[in-house]
């Protein structure tokens, strides 16, 4: 029997099924299949299907009936998956160790469970873990073809953000300068790479940028990548006036660096600028900080305003797309 499918090219398959998954439209009663090099995802409704994806019509085999954590527990427990780690975000210590206890003994495949132990936190943006199950919280983590490697307990890193990562590196054009100023383990500035461009990854993380450095041999881009461990402040000057592209994925403080990304862009720079702001007005602060930073030497044109995710109550995680063009 042919039901709804969402087909897409097989390195772009689990950053699809994750959006899927997110939007609660996986068919659970089919199995996803793969043919000539794409993936068949099949789906509940394919009206609530997001434009982006292409939707059709595929006869995928009936799944074989497998043990969830939610057979075992009686109820369906929240938690992520990051690589071969599954993360918990649970208050109840106790509750905790149940859904570890119950994603061992289900067919859900996990090397290590962990629980978040405390808010992001300092200035590397790092946070406690109760390790409930395994012995390492170091994985391998892909999204739409590319392969990160990471620590998670060591530096920071969301999956919830691959399809906004992809958003931009579809932008990028070939030979292109990308300057990432707050690069991480390089989950922009390695597929920025993979696009083409020539890559200036910076961070104050330490641990991070040898990540970074080992993902760009991993993904045959370490050509392409400078990676410069240091406040971006300091450690960016060479690079003046460089920029064609600046991403600024710092929520809460991006802006306090404005100046800075002001000194790196060039005669003409797309900026993505990433904020956290209240829904009453989400884009204008940080609107209002570019002008205050770089109306002097550019005009600026809002190319989009994008809300990426709910951060907090009336609170959400925002992109702002500007493009700088040097006054005459």
């Amino acid at each position: 029997m042919n039901v709804p499918c969402v087909r897409v090219p097989r390195e772009s398959g689990e950053a699809t099924r994750q959006r899927l998954a997110a939007d609660g439209l996986l068919d659970h009663d089919h199995q996803i299949s793969v043919v000539e090099g794409y993936l068949y995802i099949p789906v509940v409704s394919a009206a609530d299907v997001p434009d982006a994806f292409d939707v059709v019509e595929y006869e995928p085999p009936a799944r074989e009936t497998q043990t969830t954590p939610t057979d075992i527990l009686g109820s369906e427990p929240s938690y992520e998956r990051l690589g071969d780690i599954v993360i918990l975000d649970e208050d109840d210590p106790e509750r905790a160790r149940e859904i570890a206890a119950a994603i061992v003994e289900s067919d859900l495949k996990a090397e290590t469970v962990v629980n978040r132990a405390s808010k992001i936190k300092g200035e590397l943006r790092i946070r406690d873990w109760d390790l409930l199950v395994g012995d390492s919280t170091e994985t391998v983590h892909r999204e739409y073809g590319t392969e990160l490697r990471l620590d998670i307990d060591s530096v920071y890193f969301s999956p919830r953000l691959a399809t906004e990562r992809h958003r931009v590196v579809e932008q990028i054009r070939e030979d292109e300068h990308v300057f990432d100023m707050f690069a991480g383990v390089g989950p922009f500035a390695i597929p920025a790479a993979k696009a083409g461009a020539e890559v200036v990854a910076c961070d104050l993380n330490e641990v991070a940028i040898e990540y970074l450095r080992e993902n760009a041999v991993r993904n045959d881009v370490a050509d392409r990548i400078t990676a410069i461990q240091g406040d971006v402040r300091e450690v960016g000057t060479e690079y003046d006036g460089w920029a064609d592209r600046l991403i600024m994925n710092l929520p809460h403080s991006a802006s306090d660096f404005l100046d800075t990304a002001v000194r790196l862009a060039g005669d003409e720079c797309i900026v993505h600028l990433y904020d956290i702001q209240h829904e009453d007005d989400p884009f204008g602060p940080g609107l209002a900080a570019v002008r205050d930073a770089a109306e002097d030497e550019y005009e600026i044109e809002v190319l989009e305003e994008k809300i990426v995710r709910s951060y907090a109550p009336h609170e959400y995680n925002v992109c702002l797309d500007v493009r700088l063009t040097k006054r005459p």
